[in-house]
């Protein structure tokens, strides 16, 4: 059989109709908003008509990223096929793509091989218009903040204290600090501006938590935009603006239901980066996926340090949610780069290199096991390079941590390849009992949570703040912001804030050089070492690798 491209694989499947993966998730068709055949819109008031308890909730987290690749959304989906192999009720709930990485480095987000969620193209780039929705509410905050300081500025907004940005979907640097209103008096007031990709928009984190549109709305409202004269925040619900952007978001925030290659019920829907921001998918569609099938399958972003910790300590405490079992994704590629190796150097068994990087690995684990107190397994997304030494090195190591280790094969063969992994997960969800705790406790101060994250979960010594940062944690506590969750935008390269710093180091201290309050996201932003908001575009971009046929036909997305 020749060699199949993610994209080929997706176009050669026979899709169902939307309406037949609804009955499948016990959706009545009076729930549905289609969007053509394959792609549907799940009404809210499914949550609230639905007879049917809450199934049991699997987060799937991963080692920290290399160039080696996971497979994190690939074991999840083919995780959710292997369950329904076996005959459980399995479903999705996970992210929608970002068009800065799908055109930039990282490409789709939609896993591989023959374990994705189709329409695979559809997904992948504009879907429903969930993210251009999310983009146009935030720059009519924006729009209607410059609008108010430009006709008197009747609530003493300080142009040099204006927090909010304008966002785009696109990776594109030019924009990141930029000069605008120039031209004269009646093209604004000048001020310096700038852009963040719109998955780092506080409003795509407020749709994510929101749990209807009442708490929307009311999210809306508490966002803060800057500070006026006298240091005091300045709403979007001073700027009578939550209204309209509610209605901008009206169909955004309704779940978007959609299949794997095999027919499994997916909800995509929502997509906060989790190296700047939260990193999950939307409340709502978790919920809906917990009461449409008796496992509901999710995913966090980027390694465990990121987007599992945000997930427990932000999302789950915002919604009341509890995993049943979290799964850890590694490879023995990815581990043995973290050890040292090139990319190059990766065919070859190397147990030395192995031995380097597994701490990343046990780390991680640890984190799960012993921090949160969950039932994990880890699953090794397979490759045909790896040798039965470096898959049996991993096996006891983890073994050392009373955590069993399950190889994954899901890329090759789907939902089959996930049957095991699928056993595991029903058996901890069934005979493992977990006692989850949160990393930290509200009642701590802003400097306390961040340096407890950094100690517990990162492995490091603790934090140190810039002075601006130092200030504007002083201001925030006097404004009585100290007592949010805290969410730390770093580099998903390390454990650190150092991307060159790989495997599992210590003696490390994190560098926080700015701390903001998203007060409608209910929690603190915290940027350390050399995060950006908005990313570049690499030398030569995957964007650069697509075309469209006469036919319609797409190639080169992946």
């Amino acid at each position: 059989m020749p060699w199949l491209s993610d994209i080929e694989i997706a176009q050669n499947c026979t899709m169902h109709p939307i309406g037949e993966i609804a009955q499948k998730a016990h959706v009545d068709d009076k729930y549905l908003e289609q969007y053509g055949r394959h792609k549907a819109k799940v009404e809210l008031s499914f949550l609230a008509d639905s007879p049917r308890k809450e199934g049991k909730l699997v987060l799937v987290t991963a080692i920290t990223p290399t160039p080696a690749g996971e497979g994190k959304t690939t074991t999840t989906i083919g995780l959710a096929d292997g369950l329904r192999h076996i005959g459980k009720e399995a479903v999705v709930a996970m992210r929608e793509p970002s068009l800065g990485p799908v055109f930039g480095i990282k490409g789709g987000a939609c896993g591989g091989g023959y374990a994705q969620v189709v329409p695979m193209e559809d997904i992948n780039l504009h879907f429903t218009g969930d993210i251009h929705a999310i983009g146009t509410a935030n720059n009519l905050l924006a729009a209607m903040l410059d609008n108010h300081i430009q006709q008197g500025n009747a609530l003493g907004i300080d142009v040099k204290r204006v927090t909010w940005k304008r966002c785009l979907d696109m990776n594109d640097r030019q924009l990141r600090f930029i000069v605008d209103g120039l031209g004269g008096r009646t093209n604004g007031v000048p001020r310096e501006d700038g852009f963040d990709i719109t998955v780092a928009s506080e409003i795509m984190a407020v749709l994510c938590l929101a749990g209807s549109i009442k708490d929307l709305k009311e999210r809306l409202s508490r966002i803060v935009v800057g500070y006026n004269y006298e240091g005091k925040p300045v709403t979007c619900g001073e700027l009578k603006a939550a209204g309209a952007m509610a209605a901008l978001l009206k169909e955004a925030i309704k779940p978007n239901l959609v299949q794997t290659l095999e027919g499994t019920p997916a909800f995509v829907h929502g997509g906060p980066f989790a190296n700047i921001a939260h990193g999950c998918n939307s409340v709502l569609a978790t919920r809906m996926a917990l009461r449409c099938g008796e496992y509901a399958i999710t995913e966090a972003g980027f390694g465990a340090d990121l987007g599992a910790e945000k997930f427990l300590d932000i999302k789950c405490r915002a919604a009341g949610l509890v995993p049943s079992a979290v799964v850890v994704v590694a490879t023995v590629r990815a581990l043995k780069m973290h050890g040292g190796l090139a990319k190059t150097e990766l065919n070859t068994e190397d147990l030395a290199a192995l031995e380097k990087g597994v701490p990343n690995l046990l780390r991680h684990v640890s984190n799960i096991k012993n921090v949160y107190g969950l039932p994990c397994v880890v699953a090794v997304n397979k490759f045909p390079t790896d040798t039965e030494n470096e898959v049996s090195f991993i096996i006891e190591k983890c073994r050392q941590l009373g955590v069993n280790v399950v190889l994954s094969d899901v890329w090759a063969k789907g939902g089959t390849g996930g049957v095991e992994l699928a056993k595991e997960v029903v058996r901890l969800c069934e005979e493992e009992k977990g006692d989850f705790h949160f990393s930290y406790e509200l009642d701590c101060s802003i400097e306390e949570k961040l340096s407890t994250v950094v100690r517990r979960i990162y492995g490091g010594e603790g934090i140190s703040l810039l002075p601006a940062a130092k200030k504007q944690v002083q201001e925030l506590t006097a404004l009585g912001f100290d007592k949010l969750p805290v969410c730390i935008a770093k580099t998903q390269y390390s454990f650190s804030d150092d991307p060159t710093k790989l495997g599992a180091p210590e003696g490390f201290t994190v560098t926080i050089k700015n701390v903001k309050v998203s007060a409608g996201a209910n929690f603190i932003v915290a940027l350390a070492g050399d995060i950006m908001t908005m990313p570049g575009l690499p030398k030569s971009p995957a964007a650069e690798g697509m075309d469209l046929d006469d036919k319609g036909v797409i190639s080169g997305l992946f």
